[in-house]
């Protein structure tokens, strides 16, 4: 009896095509979008490496862990503190939206 191998024959697939979403795009890879006069870069995070609660600052709805979604910051001089996290609707509706959202006196505002 030959011992059991645990990776294929071929060795590690290091050419293997990255992981998309229903549209096509890419998770993890990195866009420029120009919004508001300003270049953000945007990256899709799939639903794995989503692990934190996150509030979406188009909705003001909570982002639970386990959902894919959107990080976009301002390309230029913007910091880990500038990044927001959006529903993918969300950030591809963010121009149709009003930029005053109404709140609840007891809402949390993380």
């Amino acid at each position: 009896m030959s011992p059991r191998r645990n990776r294929p024959r071929g060795g590690d697939d290091k050419h293997a095509p990255l992981p998309r979403d229903e549209s096509g795009e890419r998770y993890g890879l990195e866009r420029t979008e120009s919004w508001q006069g300003e270049d953000w870069a945007v990256r899709m995070i799939g639903g794995g490496a989503a692990a934190k609660h996150y509030r979406c600052p188009g909705c003001d709805q909570e982002i639970p862990p386990g959902v894919p979604h959107v990080v976009a910051w301002p390309r230029y001089g913007a910091g880990v503190d500038d990044r927001r996290h959006w529903h993918k609707a969300c950030w591809n509706a963010k121009d149709r939206r009003s930029a005053r959202l109404q709140r609840s006196r007891n809402a949390p505002r993380y």
